[in-house]
């Protein structure tokens, strides 16, 4: 398998996590907020949703595709056996410890801003997305060793052709219009431990893995044909918002999100794909990020909504808090006490050497490795 780093799609899961985080916090200020178990504003800002379904159709999607692209790097080193104790370490352990320990507070945090009883009350959560993927793993594992088994066989030199064309990843998208068509979903970006949300994310983190594997036909293909891909998601999207009030049938919900995507991979792979320092840090902050950002917003939404000020700046308040806590919380606590780090997907080991060098050169000239393979 090839060794070469993909250092855009490490970048692409941390802006997804970082649109994440904003999609979530302009939930907060929707009239529909608290029926989904979000902490409400009592004075709503209803066009912050129209660039949010924007992003709704394809930032869960795009996840699962970049995790199945990570599955494959993580199978270059390890063979079965090994693969399936790392995932259990880096996705099982965090997503159980989550449901136990991390989803609950920001239920409490919910019930002491609506004046409710007090309760514990472990469930999934926004953690959902951790067990869909191992359960994903689990099931594609046997197929996945095989093809990587046959490395150079056909079933590879046929990928290659067929994403070397330009219809090539639209193939794609028509497993996905097939999966709104069947499961017909009440909402397409409804994916929350919804039987759309679990084939949707398999048929991503299925293909992610395919399309890595094919070679680079795919992304040259995806490089070409950006601005098209692109352009086609925009002019879907004003159609979604013309004619149908942000819910367009399931089939061309589906083709605009594959859209999404492939414009996003293109120009990925033409800006992001590069060595950074600052990726490094994000890259390895983003997982941990992903499962406290809940917690952390609702807090930071408990102290501002109450206070006099202008709702759209409430609004960036609650942007600004949320990253600066996330951050202090990454960087000072999970980072730093070994027995915490595997609970949040990290090793171990925690590398001081970046922090404590009284060299600012020695700091400088560290090598840290991106390592795109250990991230869901």
């Amino acid at each position: 398998m090839t060794s070469e780093r993909r250092h855009d799609i490490d970048w692409l899961r941390v802006i997804a996590i970082g649109l994440l985080l904003i999609y979530h916090i302009a939930i907060i200020f929707q009239p529909w907020a608290m029926f989904i178990g979000f902490i409400k504003s009592d004075e709503p800002v209803v066009a912050l949703w129209t660039p949010m379904t924007m992003l709704n159709v394809w930032r869960i999607p795009l996840l699962f595709f970049v995790s199945g692209m990570g599955l494959y790097f993580a199978m270059r080193k390890r063979n079965w056996k090994q693969l399936l104790l790392e995932r259990t370490k880096r996705i099982l352990l965090p997503f159980t410890f989550g449901i136990i320990a991390i989803t609950p507070l920001h239920l409490f945090i919910f019930q002491k801003y609506y004046h409710m009883p007090l309760g514990y009350y472990p469930h999934q959560g926004h953690l959902w997305f951790l067990g869909n993927i191992f359960v994903y793993v689990l099931l594609l594992l046997p197929l996945y060793y095989y093809l990587k088994k046959h490395e150079n066989g056909k079933i590879k030199r046929v990928l290659s052709v067929v994403m070397s064309h330009p219809s090539g990843p639209m193939l794609i998208s028509l497993f996905f219009v097939l999966e709104v068509l069947l499961v017909k979903p009440q909402l397409f970006a409804l994916y929350a431990q919804t039987w759309h949300g679990f084939f949707n994310g398999f048929l991503a983190f299925f293909f992610g893995f395919l399309v890595v594997y094919s070679g680079k036909p795919f992304w040259q293909t995806v490089l070409k044909w950006r601005w098209l891909n692109t352009s086609l998601a925009i002019i879907m999207y004003g159609i979604r918002l013309g004619l149908f009030e942000f819910e367009a049938p399931g089939y061309l919900m589906a083709i605009e999100s594959n859209c999404w995507i492939f414009g996003v991979f293109g120009f990925g792979y033409k800006y992001l794909n590069k060595p950074s320092k600052t990726l490094s840090y994000l890259s390895q902050a983003a997982y941990p990020v992903y499962i406290i950002h809940m917690f952390v917003l609702y807090t930071v939404a408990l102290f501002i909504l109450p206070l006099d000020l202008p709702i759209m700046l409430k609004f960036i308040a609650i942007v600004t808090f949320t990253g600066l806590a996330c951050y202090l919380i990454y960087e000072f606590i999970i980072r730093r006490i070994g027995f915490l780090r595997p609970l949040f997907g990290l090793k171990w080991e925690f590398n001081k050497l970046e922090y404590n060098s009284t060299s600012k050169k020695e700091v400088l000239n560290i090598k840290k490795p991106l390592d795109y393979e250990k991230n869901f």
